[in-house]
């Protein structure tokens, strides 16, 4: 008998998914038995996953940890123990840059098993289509009525604030793209109007919007009687289903920002094999069988998960089921922006939302935020740095 265990997060969306695949697979497979724990969303996107994979054979991971999993081998290279044929064909399903986001200087350290981008989402009972705002000029026009709200935690702020300025022209991590060396986060002159738009938009918010993350947003919009609308956020396709909610909600692309669609910032989630199992095949074969057509299209997303196969989001039943979610939302996560990856990256992440919360929700002065993200960037590469020497690979267990 073969027992392997997994980590994943705490929403319908990344548990019950992988949960409902994991039975099925032990039916077609009894001797092997496959367990799943979860933790908050908070932990999926900050916990170490160096932790994780000396106690987990799979893991649900985010992809600005592929930097730090080539480097340190903590995860398995699946491109070692699958078929080129099969990653060739997940590569050319690949919703935007879901499959490459895993790739990290040809280390394969996950497959895309979820997609997801912010997104516009509303309340069809309470705002007809026609109405749906498309740019951002008109987002301020409805939020001046009242009933618009979004995500508005320090690390959805951050994503926002990574949106506005590449749609806006600035380059952000220029230095990691391929632009000089040395340069900051980001042009100070985008960087400052991109704050006081978003600021002047928060000031027409709710001001609980500052304690909510995508998941209360659902949450709050699925069941208040006042708010309508919101303008990004990263999509759950559940609540688009009949049942889940107290009302559904209708999902569409993300609106214009300076006559552009706001490019909004990569998001879902990879399937990776610890380097310390002891399965490493019959771990390999589970991640086939998830990230199979088949599986992808129909059983995944039927158990409550959001595909990163794109062929699941063309499948008319799919869409059928979900006020046509899918179709509708998939021009804004081809579109998206890649984090960087390298190493210390998520140090940045884990601290740049703070300063832009506070000056969002507060005021100040923009200049001194933007000069808070350099620093901070700087000090996340040289955390990078000293991290890849001192951080051990898995332990085999």
């Amino acid at each position: 008998m073969t027992h392997l265990k997994g980590i994943t997060w705490n929403h319908s969306r990344g548990f019950t998914s992988i949960v409902g695949v994991s039975q099925r697979y032990s039916e077609l497979h009894p001797d092997v038995t496959i367990d799943w724990e979860k933790r908050s969303l908070t932990d999926f996107e900050s916990a170490p996953i160096a932790e994780l994979a000396t106690t987990y054979d799979l893991l649900i991971i985010d992809h600005p940890w592929a930097g730090f999993a080539a480097r340190n081998h903590v995860l398995m290279p699946l491109q070692e123990l699958l078929s080129p044929e099969f990653l060739a064909d997940q590569r050319v399903n690949s919703v935007g840059a879901s499959f490459d986001s895993y790739d990290f200087g040809g280390f394969q350290s996950a497959l895309a098993i979820d997609a997801a981008s912010p997104v516009a989402v509303w309340r069809p009972d309470m705002l007809c289509a026609d109405d749906v705002p498309t740019n951002f000029e008109e987002v301020l026009e409805l939020a001046r009525d009242g009933g618009v709200a979004y995500a508005a935690t320090p690390q959805y702020l951050l994503m926002d604030f990574y949106a506005f300025c590449n749609t806006a022209g600035g380059s952000v991590f220029p230095a990691e793209f391929g632009g000089a060396a040395g340069s900051g986060v980001v042009d100070h002159r985008v960087g400052t109007q991109v704050l006081e738009d978003m600021r002047k938009l928060a000031q027409l918010c709710p001001p609980d919007i500052f304690e909510w993350n995508p998941i209360r947003l659902h949450e709050e919009l699925a069941t208040s009687s006042e708010l309508r609308y919101c303008p990004f956020v990263y999509g759950y396709v559940n609540y688009s289903r009949r049942g889940y909610g107290a009302h559904r909600l209708a999902a569409g692309a993300i609106p214009q920002y300076r006559g552009t669609m706001l490019t909004g910032v990569l998001g879902g989630t990879g399937l990776a094999i610890s380097a310390a199992t002891r399965h490493s095949d019959v771990a390999a074969d589970f991640v086939q069988f998830a990230l199979s057509p088949a599986v992808q299209t129909m059983l995944y997303p039927d158990c409550g998960g959001q595909p990163g196969y794109k062929a699941a989001w063309q499948d008319d039943v799919n869409n059928a089921a979900t006020l046509d979610f899918f179709k509708n939302t998939l021009t804004s996560l081809d579109a998206t922006w890649m984090r960087p990856r390298y190493p210390g990256y998520l140090y940045f992440q884990d601290r740049a939302g703070a300063p832009i919360r506070d000056f969002v929700r507060d005021g100040g002065n923009p200049e001194e935020v933007l000069d808070t993200l350099d620093a901070l960037y700087r000090e996340s590469k040289e955390h990078g740095a000293r991290n890849a020497a001192a951080t051990p690979s898995a332990k085999v267990r």
